[in-house]
């Protein structure tokens, strides 16, 4: 893993009790969460692609001037995954990586319409990603759920093609429970996807689009209204709109909080100036997640640690923020009422030594 592009100073026995506490990630990409191991390993396979196949030089090769330019990054390494044998090697690391941390629930953040452009028979790719989830539960004991995104920058086209694949019984995969939108905000209206989100969200999906992230409150304000948002990926312009937080908090929607990447990509540009403070004092329902986490050198412990520090918190208030990633999840009763009495349990076991 490259270098921390923050590494927070809190107390060592807090990174140790963040490294055990049992977590459930909600916005983190598929692609962008490809290890430099792996990364090298596709680069390897692939040797047309202009993507290093050293690990080391992945640490430069990730290092993004602003937003633009880690989304052109970002599709060059969306372009190593071509065959079904690199989705299930990709998918099943990505699992492994989550147990690591102690990740027992995860939304993965897939987009099909990357691949399936590229060639990867339909099939071949629902095929591979399931093998994969089977595959990690059984070994790693970390459930992995699908979320199907549009990519917003590709347009209509990729729209229609999302939410056919999310939507179609023959295709769509066991593991699959919502439907979001990422991919750059400016000049991407998010109006124009209401009829997709409107068939996947009457198929049964859960509705969780990117916005905020690089462009103003008026862009969540749209996805609550147009796209019936039930969570917003990173949301960072909220804290910009003190009717759109009070609605945000009566509501208990709940913001994919992702600090580091914030940084990385220049939507906030200083740490001590991020907007978690804000959205936790107005009473906003926060979660902590990595994004693409090699991409940005972080992982979800990390981020923990850096949450921890933005918010003065000690280990019963870190335990509180992985019961709001439970919470905000689109895991049953049964399966939130588990994970957070076994964070209970480890808070509790941890503060008695």
């Amino acid at each position: 893993m490259t270098e921390h592009l923050v590494e927070p100073r809190v107390p060592r026995d807090l990174k140790a009790f963040i490294a055990g506490l049992p977590k459930a990630e909600l916005h983190v990409h598929h692609v962008g969460s490809a290890s430099p191991r792996i990364v090298s390993e596709l680069a390897a396979r692939h040797p047309d692609s202009k993507v290093p196949t050293d690990p080391r030089a992945l640490a430069e090769y990730f290092t993004f001037t602003d937003f633009a330019h880690f989304i052109d990054v970002y599709l060059s390494v969306v372009d190593l995954v071509r065959t079904p044998e690199d989705v299930r090697l990709l998918t099943y690391e990505v699992g492994r990586e989550l147990a690591r941390q102690q990740v027992r629930y995860a939304e993965l953040t897939i987009t099909p319409f990357s691949s399936t452009r590229r060639g990867i028979d339909e099939r071949g790719f629902m095929d591979a990603i399931e093998d994969a989830r089977k595959a990690a539960e059984s070994e790693f004991g970390t459930v992995l759920r699908w979320c199907f995104d549009i990519p917003g920058e590709a347009g209509l086209q990729a729209a229609e093609e999302t939410t056919r694949l999310a939507t179609d019984d023959r295709l769509r995969p066991e593991g699959l429970v919502s439907f979001g939108l990422g991919g750059p905000e400016i000049g991407v209206p998010r109006p124009q996807f209401k009829p997709y989100f409107d068939r996947a969200r009457a198929a049964g999906l859960r509705s969780v689009p990117h916005a905020g992230e690089t462009t103003g409150p008026r862009t969540v304000w749209d996805a609550l209204n147009d796209l019936g948002a039930e969570r917003i990926g990173h949301g960072t312009s909220s804290a910009q709109d003190p009717d759109l937080l009070r609605h945000l908090a009566e509501h208990r929607i709940a913001l994919e909080v992702c600090p580091t990447s914030n940084i990385a990509t220049r939507a906030v540009t200083d740490l001590d100036e991020h907007p978690l403070k804000d959205f936790t004092r107005a009473g906003v329902l926060v979660t902590v997640n990595s994004d693409d986490p090699p991409m940005f050198g972080t992982d979800l412990n990390n981020e923990y640690a850096v949450a921890a520090r933005l918010l003065g918190l000690d280990e019963r208030g870190v335990a509180g923020l992985a019961k709001n990633a439970v919470e905000a999840s689109f895991l049953d009763q049964a399966g939130k009422a588990g994970l957070a009495a076994e964070i209970d349990r480890y808070t509790t076991s941890w503060l008695a030594r």
